[in-house]
C-alpha cells in the first residue's frame, strides 16, 4: 500500500520564526532517521549561499535551486521529506512540483512569506496554501508596540519591486495598527 503524502506550510511575516520551525521539523526527521532534502531559491543569499539560516542563527546545509524545475535533477529516489525555505521566491511551477511530490507519498514542508510588505499575496504561496493539509501561520513581535505582528513593513522605498531581499536592514515586523504599505 502506498503511503500518503502531505503538504505542510509554515507562513507568516518576517521575523516570525518560519525558517526556525522548518529546521526544527527537519531535526526531528533526522532523529527519526528519515531521509530529507532541503532546498532554497538562489535569490535568498542574505546569510549564506549554501545554507538555510534563520534570523536567530540556526542553520542547516541545503541545495540551491535557480528554478523550480531544477528540483527534478536534484531529488534523490529514497527521499522521504522534501523541504523548501523562502518559497515565495520560487516560480509558479513550485505548486505543481509540491503537489506531485505529495501525490507520490512524499511529506513536503514549506516555509515562506504569505504576504509581501504591501499586504498582497506573495508569489506561489497562495496556491501552495490552498493545497496544503496543514498550515501554521506564525506571528512575530511588533517593533512599534510589542503586540503580535502579522505584517512585514518595508523601511525603505529604494525599490518599487515586490522583491527586495534583506533582513532587519530593510524590514520590520508590525501589527495591523502599526503597518501600512509603502
Amino acid at each position: 500500500m502506498k503511503k500518503a503524502g502531505r503538504i505542510e506550510v509554515i507562513c507568516g511575516p518576517m521575523f516570525s520564526g518560519k525558517s526556525e520551525e522548518l529546521l526544527r521539523r527537519l531535526k526531528r526527521a533526522r532523529i527519526a532517521k528519515k531521509k530529507y532534502q532541503l532546498f532554497k531559491p538562489a535569490a535568498d543569499d542574505r546569510y549564506s549561499k549554501t545554507e538555510v539560516v534563520s534570523h536567530s542563527g540556526e542553520r542547516m546545509e541545503c541545495q540551491v535551486l535557480k528554478k523550480s524545475y531544477d528540483l527534478l535533477r536534484e531529488l534523490e529516489d529514497d527521499t522521504e521529506i522534501v523541504a523548501f525555505d523562502e518559497t515565495q521566491f520560487f516560480d509558479s511551477t513550485i505548486l505543481e512540483a509540491v503537489t506531485s511530490l505529495a501525490n507520490m507519498g512524499t511529506r513536503v514542508v514549506i516555509a515562506g512569506l504569505d504576504m509581501d510588505s504591501r499586504g498582497k499575496p506573495f508569489g506561489p504561496m497562495p496556491g501552495v496554501l490552498s493545497v496544503a493539509e496543514e498550515v501554521l501561520k506564525l506571528t512575530a513581535v511588533c517593533e512599534s508596540c510589542g503586540e503580535p505582528a502579522t505584517h512585514t513593513y518595508r523601511l525603505t522605498e529604494e525599490s518599487a519591486d515586490q522583491v527586495l531581499v534583506g533582513a532587519g536592514d530593510h524590514y520590520q515586523a508590525r501589527c495591523r495598527d502599526h503597518w501600512a504599505p509603502r
